[in-house]
C-alpha cells in the first residue's frame, strides 16, 4: 500500500482452472501498488493452495464456496473485505503491473465510486504442456457511454473496481443472474454514480474456444438478458462475447 492512496482488496474468483489461476495471481503479485489483501473464492473442487503460493508476500484469504456462478463467488469473496476499494479479477484474465496503481489514484477523488481500465481481448489456445498461445487481439478503450451500454456491455469484470461502500449499498452482484451479473451491476451503479474510465490498457481478457461464460448461448443466458432488458428498460439484447463487442466498438470508432 502507498501513503495517500486508498487501500485495495483484490477479489478473485476461480473454478477448477489452477494453471490459469496461477497466471492471474502472478499478475497480482507483480502489481506496482501492493493490495491490502487478496481474497480468493474457490467455486470448484480443485484446491487452489498451490496457485496461491504466488502471493506468499501478500495477505491472502482463501474461501471455499459452492455457488456455481460468478455473482455468488464474487459476493462471497467481497464479504468481510477490508480495503477501501474492491478490484475484481477472473481466474483466466491477467493484469499488467500498473493496473491497481492507476485505479487507486482515481479513487483519491472522493466523488469517484466506480472506475475501470482499458482492456485487450485476446483469443488464445492452450497447448498440451499448458503454454498459452495468443492468436489475435482486439482493444476495448472507451469513456463511459450510457447509450452504448444500453445494447452492449464493454467493461469486463477484470477491468472493474468499486468503492466498498457503494458495493455494500448496492447489495453486491445480483445472484439471481448466472450471466450478465456484471452488466446489471454496472447499470445499477450508474444510477447513483458516474463511472470513471482510467485510460491505459492494463487488463488482458483471455478467451478460448470453450470455458468462457460469454460463449454460452443457451436458454439461461437468453433468459438473463431478457430479464436485464426488462429491469433496465433496454431494447432487445443480442448474445455477444467480449470479442464481438470489441469488434463493434472498433468499427464504430473507425467510422466516427
Amino acid at each position: 500500500m502507498s501513503a495517500g492512496l486508498p487501500s485495495v482488496s483484490v477479489i478473485v474468483v476461480t473454478r477448477d482452472r489452477p494453471q490459469l489461476l496461477a497466471d492471474a495471481l502472478a499478475s497480482v503479485a507483480a502489481q506496482r501498488l501492493e493490495p491490502r489483501e487478496v481474497r480468493i473464492a474457490n467455486d470448484g473442487v480443485i484446491p487452489v493452495t498451490e496457485a496461491a503460493a504466488e502471493l506468499e508476500a501478500l495477505e491472502v484469504v482463501l474461501l471455499e464456496c459452492d455457488c456455481a456462478h460468478a455473482a455468488g463467488a464474487r459476493n462471497a469473496a467481497a464479504r468481510g473485505a477490508h480495503g477501501d476499494v474492491l478490484a475484481f479479477l477472473d481466474d483466466d484474465d491477467v493484469w499488467r503491473p500498473e493496473h491497481l496503481e492507476g485505479l487507486a489514484q482515481a479513487f483519491v477523488n472522493p466523488d469517484v465510486a466506480l472506475a475501470y481500465r482499458d482492456a485487450v481481448v485476446m483469443r488464445e489456445i492452450l497447448e498440451s504442456r499448458g503454454a498459452r498461445v495468443e492468436l489475435e487481439r482486439r482493444l476495448i478503450a472507451r469513456e463511459w457511454d450510457p447509450e452504448w451500454m444500453r445494447h452492449d456491455d464493454y467493461i469486463p469484470p477484470s477491468a472493474l473496481a468499486v468503492r466498498r461502500t457503494l458495493f455494500t449499498e448496492l447489495g453486491g452482484f445480483d445472484e439471481s443472474f448466472r450471466f450478465s451479473e456484471d452488466w446489471d451491476f454496472l447499470l445499477r451503479a450508474a444510477r447513483v454514480t458516474q463511472p470513471r474510465r482510467v485510460a491505459g490498457v492494463t487488463v488482458e481478457v483471455r478467451m478460448r474456444h470453450a470455458g468462457h461464460a460469454s460463449h454460452e448461448r443457451g436458454p439461461e443466458r437468453r433468459e438473463c438478458l431478457d430479464r436485464l432488458a426488462e429491469r433496465h428498460g433496454l431494447p432487445p439484447l443480442e448474445i455477444k462475447t467480449f470479442w464481438e463487442v470489441a469488434e463493434a466498438l472498433g468499427a464504430a470508432q473507425a467510422g466516427s
